[in-house]
């Protein structure tokens, strides 16, 4: 479980998040103030176990309390019990969307920059197939030289031979 008090950083501050940094200036569609900050992390607070765990003993303690007749101040059918659920339901609801329309921004963020991530990677993929099909065509092309070259030079010293034997020939006539 994750330690409340030191919460783990942003995800866009992780390294992993440097392809979405040019959305970070995208704000969510009820903005980014101190209010609705607040409200989503009171939001996200409601799915916690220490909310529910809290809660139970509250509703626990509640109805102990009055049903044992220490101090009655809600009798049983407990309805300021139900009453304090129905509030908290009525600004849990509101809050629990809010929560999820800013996670539905945030999330449409990461799709976009994941998608022009992966087109970026595919498209450098491409520029490296094209520079390796261009440098395969110069070795081919430096290949053919070398070939043409080589076939050059055992000509010619076909011709040197050839005219050394000659030469050689001549000067054994003469001499």
């Amino acid at each position: 479980m994750a330690n409340l008090a030191n919460p783990p950083a942003a995800p866009e501050t992780h390294p992993f998040f440097r392809f979405h940094a040019p959305h970070l200036h995208l704000s969510s569609v009820f903005g980014d103030d101190w209010f609705a900050l607040k409200a989503e992390a009171f939001a996200r607070f409601f799915g916690t176990p220490v909310f529910l765990i809290a809660q139970t003993i509250i509703v626990a303690i509640w109805i102990v309390v009055n049903a044992a007749g220490w101090w009655v101040f809600d009798i049983y059918p407990f309805i300021l019990l139900n009453l304090a659920f129905s509030l908290q339901a009525a600004y849990a609801a509101p809050l629990i969307l809010l929560a999820q329309t800013r996670q539905a921004d945030r999330d449409k963020c990461h799709a976009i920059a994941d998608a022009q991530h992966r087109e970026d990677l595919h498209k450098a993929g491409e520029a490296r197939l094209d520079a390796a099909a261009r440098q395969s065509a110069l070795l081919v092309e430096m290949l053919e030289q070398n070939t043409k070259l080589t076939e050059s030079v055992k000509g010619l010293t076909e011709q040197v031979a050839l005219l050394t034997k000659d030469l050689h020939a001549h000067l054994m006539k003469e001499g």
